[in-house]
């Protein structure tokens, strides 16, 4: 039975680190969209307040940053595990 657990325990921490790093790199792609949106898009994703653009440009790549590192990392059950 613990062999079993263990065996999950280790599918549910690849699952997660897999979807970790996807959606990291989901968020940073989204990011760099929005930093080169007038050489993608041929226009700039929120022109009309480049504030507001360069501030979900940062909390975009911070958080795809914090994806990735926690996919990297794999501390899913705490600092026992």
């Amino acid at each position: 039975m613990n062999d079993e657990l263990n065996r999950r325990q280790k599918n549910y921490i690849l699952m997660r680190s897999i979807r970790d790093y996807g959606m990291g790199i989901l968020f940073l792609a989204i990011g760099l969209i929005i930093f080169f949106s007038k050489k993608f898009l041929n226009r700039e994703i929120l022109d009309d307040e480049p504030l507001l653009r360069y501030m979900v440009l940062i909390i975009f790549t911070l958080y795809g940053g914090f994806r990735i590192y926690r996919g990297y990392a794999k501390q899913y059950y705490g600092k026992d595990d």
